[in-house]
C-alpha cells in the first residue's frame, strides 16, 4: 500500500513510520504545521509543532530514508480545533481539542489530501489497536474493522480516537497498537539510530504553550467579572469569567472563606448566560446518568444498546460499569451508570467500550 506516514518530532510517529517501512510499505513521510506561531520553540512550548519538532521529523525520515514534506494545516486546525474550543468554553461546555484534532485535522484534512493524492491509508504513532480496513490490507473497507485499547494500558489512545469513526478508521494503520510499552518504543528508536529515541513527550494542549489554559481563554474571550455562588443563591465571591472554570474543579477557586462545614468546594456548574460560577459540596458532583448526542458507532448494538459495559468520560479515567441505550436516527446515547460518576460537564467525550475483555471501542458521542 501506498502509505503516509505522519511525523510529529516524537519518538512514537518514528518508530510507527519505521514500523510501516519493515511492513513492506511504499511510505511517504508528512509533518503537520499546525501553528501559526512559526517561531515557537521546544524550550518555550509544552506542546508540540515547535520548530524543534518539524526538524526531527525531517531528521528521522532522512534516517528512514523516506520522502518528507511538510504541510501547512494551521488554517484548518485554527477553524476546527482552536475556534471550536473557544466556542465550547464560551457555551459553558468543556471540550477535549484532542478528540476535536484527531477527528477533523488527522482524520478528516489530512486523509481528505492524502486520498486525494492516491494514498491508501494513514500511519501514526497512536497507541490503539485496529484490525479489518487498511490494518487487513484492505483500505477503505468498513466491514469488521473494530478499534480496541492497545496493549498498553497506560499509553492507551483508543478513547481520542474513536469519534473518527469506521470511514476515518478503515484508512489508519497504529503500528504501535500492539507496542508492551512505551519504553520498549523508545528502546526501538534507540537500536534503529532515530535521533529522537530519548526525546520527552509533548503534553497539555499543543496550543496553549505555556500551559495556563485559564490565561489563553481570558486573552481569547475577554474578561468579564461574574459572581461565584453557592448552590442557593448566596454569593461567595467573584470571577474573571466563567469560561476559566470547570466542573470538578477544586483548586484557584479564589475564596477567602471556607464553607461552614469547612469542607472543601467544588465548580458544580457554569452560567454562562449569567456568568455565575456554581461551587458546592462534592456530593453534588456525583451522577448516575448521562445523555450525550452526535453519536459515533463503530459496533452494531444489540437491539437498541448494550447491557453490562462500560463508559469512560476523560482520556486517562476510569471506566466505570453501565447499560447503554442509543439512538441511531436521533444519534444521541443515554448510559445509566452502575456507580455514579463524578464531574461529569457538557462537551466531554464519552467512550462506550465492551467485548472481549471490555477491550473493544462500541461508540462514542458528546456529553449534552
Amino acid at each position: 500500500m501506498r502509505v503516509l506516514a505522519a511525523l510529529s518530532g516524537g519518538v512514537d510517529s518514528a518508530v510507527a513510520a519505521a514500523r510501516a517501512v519493515d511492513a513492506g510499505h511504499d511510505v511517504v513521510a508528512v509533518h503537520m504545521a499546525l501553528t501559526r506561531e512559526r517561531a515557537a520553540t521546544r524550550c518555550g512550548s509544552r506542546g508540540c509543532c515547535s520548530v524543534e519538532d518539524a526538524s526531527d521529523a525531517r531528521w528521522a525520515a532522512e534516517i528512514l530514508g523516506i520522502p518528507f514534506y511538510v504541510w501547512d494545516l494551521s488554517e484548518q486546525f485554527e477553524e476546527r480545533v482552536v475556534a471550536d474550543f473557544l466556542a465550547e468554553y464560551r457555551a459553558g461546555r468543556t471540550p477535549n481539542p484532542c478528540v476535536r484534532c484527531n477527528e477533523r485535522v488527522k482524520f478528516d484534512a489530512l486523509l481528505s489530501r492524502a486520498l486525494a493524492l492516491g494514498f491508501d491509508a494513514v500511519a501514526t504513532g497512536h497507541y490503539a489497536r485496529l484490525t479489518g480496513g487498511a490494518a487487513s490490507g484492505h483500505p477503505g473497507q468498513t466491514s469488521g474493522l473494530t478499534l480496541s485499547r492497545a496493549a498498553d494500558a497506560a499509553k492507551d489512545q483508543s478513547y481520542v480516537l474513536a469519534v473518527s469513526g469506521r470511514a476515518g478508521l478503515s484508512r489508519a494503520l497504529f503500528p504501535l497498537g500492539g507496542a508492551p510499552s512505551k519504553a520498549a518504543v523508545r528502546a526501538e528508536a534507540a537500536r534503529r539510530g532515530l535521533p529522537v529515541a530519548a526525546k520527552p513527550d509533548s503534553y497539555d494542549i499543543c496550543f496553549v504553550a505555556d500551559g495556563d489554559t485559564r490565561g489563553f481563554l481570558a486573552r481569547s474571550l475577554g474578561v468579564r467579572e461574574g459572581a461565584m455562588v453557592s448552590p442557593d443563591g448566596e454569593v461567595l465571591g467573584t470571577h474573571q469569567g466563567y469560561f476559566g472554570f470547570t466542573v470538578g474543579q477544586r483548586r484557584g477557586l479564589g475564596l477567602t472563606r471556607p464553607a461552614p462545614d469547612g469542607r472543601p468546594r467544588y465548580v458544580i456548574e457554569t452560567r454562562p448566560a449569567t456568568n455565575e460560577v456554581v461551587v458546592g459540596p462534592e456530593e453534588l458532583l456525583r451522577r448516575s446518568a448521562l445523555d450525550a448526542d452526535g453519536l459515533v458507532l463503530l459496533a452494531e448494538p444489540d437491539g437498541g444498546g448494550w447491557e453490562d459495559v462500560a463508559v469512560q468520560v476523560r482520556a486517562h479515567g476510569r471506566p466505570v460499569p453501565a447499560d447503554v441505550v442509543v439512538d441511531t436516527g436521533a444519534g444521541t446515547l443515554h448510559a445509566d451508570l452502575r456507580q455514579p460518576l463524578r464531574g461529569l460537564a457538557a462537551g466531554q467525550s464519552v467512550v462506550v467500550y465492551g467485548g472481549d475483555s471490555g477491550r473493544r471501542v462500541l461508540a462514542q458521542a458528546t456529553i449534552a
